[in-house]
């Protein structure tokens, strides 16, 4: 498999997580041990959304375009590193709590625990280092 397939791949991958962390807290009882300041997931939702635009206008477009050119380029991968710092701040809910007076985790209809945080947080994490990559290296 070659590198811009990974990268086209790892792209919706961070489509999903972007959209499915937006609809999996937009309520109250978000699931959990901690609650989060709600603005972490709006951050996660916007600035994602807007990587997700620079970077596939970074893909598509030719090099000597406006949209290919060096300062979209790295915005977009800025972008997706903000989106992820705010996905391992999502993380957080999950720290486990000690104490008389600790609640107990929250679960929901998605699934019973952190797994499906974990999995989507920590792999856009990783999908951030392989896009950051991709693009010093000029692979994409």
């Amino acid at each position: 498999m070659s590198f811009p397939i990974v990268v086209w791949i790892l792209t919706a991958l961070a489509a999903v997580a972007i959209v499915l962390t937006r609809l999996r807290l937009r309520g109250e009882g978000a699931a959990g041990r901690l609650s989060i300041d709600p603005r972490v997931p709006l951050a996660h939702f916007v600035v994602g959304t807007v990587a997700l635009v620079l970077w596939i206008g970074v893909l598509v477009a030719p090099e000597d375009s406006l949209l290919g050119g060096p300062l979209f380029g790295i915005v977009a991968v800025a972008a997706w590193w903000v989106t992820a710092l705010c996905g391992v701040l999502i993380l957080s809910r999950w720290l486990p709590t000690k104490g008389r007076h600790a609640p107990a985790a929250a679960g929901d209809g998605w699934s019973d625990g952190p797994g499906l945080s974990l999995l989507a947080h920590l792999g856009m994490v990783v999908g951030v280092l392989v896009f950051t990559y991709a693009y010093l290296t000029a692979a994409v």
